[in-house]
């Protein structure tokens, strides 16, 4: 655990900056936290060109891309493991340092491929994964960073740190929205994820900023700890009130997604230019924390199985009004593609965050003390499986119904099923706690700061989007 001694700043605390970093003094390794999450939001710039790269160079098929995605997203279901790994594997004594270094590392390696070696759409899953396995890693470290320091936090300072981070990250991706789609209108996408690959440098260089003490190796009882947490793991698993509420968290986020297809449409059929789609995400990002802000405001204290049926219900409705675009009626109306997409995007993606929010309140109140930051990760890891269950069926209804590059007939059929086919859970909505269990200040503080963004797809409409979640959004643990 970090202790008292690494808060000592060897920069001069400046009272602005004090207040700008929440009452924390702007210490090296603090500054250097927020670096890993800010590079975290960054990363986004590559979004675009990853789709279009796919799309255009590669030439695969909205089916193919989907399945494509929903492999690539693989390290995201396994991250408890990295925080074991972390954990219990220390790198000449040091449980941190090394791998957030190595971390960096592989996400240059990867990007550079992508840049320059891979030419096939199986070096294409394997890169893009690699990419995702060296954010979720560092995000593993930076997390586990997070919850030690916030152990010591003091209760006027409680959950600062979480929206310190949360807000660096969120900050890097309002820095790349609309450039991830700019760069495409001057530079090719090799080019875009060669620009990328200076990014994860800055997290191996964060980490020389950690101050860490080295473990003794010696120690024999660090597998004694591992073992009794995988223990008090599976007791808490295996309480109804827990188990339930992630079967029906699991059913809610597995239902297909049509976005990749949706992403050919808008591309091929509408004609959307990089530049375009950039100003897309520019507006659900905001979108987005406009969406935290109202829940924070009006709904945090509504029952859950009553803002989730409710969320839902008005979600998948609203998510149909991509037929009017599908179907052209839009036109029809005097209402331009664009100025629809970018009116559409933006209410839809408030919905989105309306509706992910309670997620993530009840993921961290159904975490027992003692096991917290664990017991959260595990369940972000099932909603993140559930995630990659929604590409995949995504990609075999996108193939079913014969929609490909240029072929889009039967996808305002795709974007019912898969906007009327969320609604399905709400039959298990008995699943979840009529009220809201208590959320006490020491799990309020242990909750990692990246998972209000990782899981939130840019650009939602409905269950499709004109951006597909080709990476992961962290800013989502």
């Amino acid at each position: 655990m970090l202790t008292e001694r690494s808060e000592s700043p060897d920069i001069d605390p400046h009272p602005l900056a004090t207040k700008i970093l929440f009452g924390h003094q702007p210490s090296p390794e603090l500054l250097a936290i927020l670096l890993v999450y800010a590079v975290q939001g960054i990363l986004g710039i590559s979004r675009l060109a990853v789709s279009f790269f796919l799309k255009d160079e590669l030439a695969l098929s909205p089916a193919e891309v989907a399945a494509l995605m929903g492999i690539a997203a693989l390290p995201w279901v396994i991250k408890p493991v990295f925080g074991f790994i972390s954990d219990g594997l220390p790198i000449f004594g040091y449980r941190r340092r090394p791998y957030l270094i190595l971390s960096g590392l592989l996400g240059v390696v990867a990007w550079l491929s992508l840049a320059n070696l891979v030419h096939t759409a199986g070096a294409a899953t394997l890169a893009i994964a690699i990419t995702s396995l060296s954010v979720a890693f560092s995000d593993v470290i930076v997390d586990s960073l997070i919850v030690e320091r916030a152990r010591d936090e003091s209760v006027g300072k409680a959950g600062s740190l979480q929206a310190l981070c949360w807000g660096a990250s969120a900050l890097g991706g309002l820095l790349t929205a609309y450039f991830s789609g700019l760069l495409l209108q001057h530079f090719s996408t090799r080019t875009v994820f060669a620009l990328t690959a200076a990014f994860p440098l800055l997290v191996s260089a964060a980490a020389l900023w950690i101050a860490e003490e080295p473990v003794n190796l010696a120690d024999g009882n660090r597998q004694t700890v591992v073992k009794e947490q995988m223990q008090q793991l599976w007791q808490a698993l295996t309480q109804k009130a827990i188990w339930m509420p992630t079967l029906f968290l699991f059913l809610w986020q597995c239902t297909p997604t049509a976005d990749s297809a949706f992403f050919y449409f808008s591309t091929n059929e509408l004609g959307f230019t990089p530049e375009f789609l950039g100003r897309v995400r520019l507006v659900t990002s905001l979108a987005s924390l406009l969406g935290v802000w109202l829940f924070q405001r009006f709904l945090k204290t509504i029952p859950f199985r009553q803002i989730f049926i409710w969320t839902t219900l008005l979600s998948s409705l609203l998510g149909l009004t991509a037929l009017l675009l599908v179907t052209h009626t839009n036109r029809s109306l005097g209402i331009d593609d664009h100025w629809f997409a970018l009116g559409d995007s933006l209410i839809l993606t408030v919905m989105g965050q309306l509706t992910f929010m309670p997620v993530l309140v009840l993921a961290a109140r159904l975490c027992p003390p003692g096991i917290e930051a664990t017991l959260f990760a595990l369940l972000m890891s099932v909603l993140n499986l559930s995630g990659l269950v929604s590409k995949e069926g995504g990609a075999i209804l996108t193939h079913l119904l014969g929609i490909t590059d240029t072929n889009f007939d039967k996808l305002w059929l795709l974007v019912s099923i898969t906007n009327l086919g969320s609604m399905l859970p709400l039959i298990f909505i008995n699943l979840l706690p009529n009220e809201q269990p208590e959320l006490t200040p020491t799990i309020a503080n242990l909750i990692p700061p990246s998972s209000a963004i990782e899981h939130q797809p840019t650009g939602i409409i409905g269950n499709q989007s004109f951006i597909p979640d080709m990476l992961p959004e962290l800013p989502e643990n």
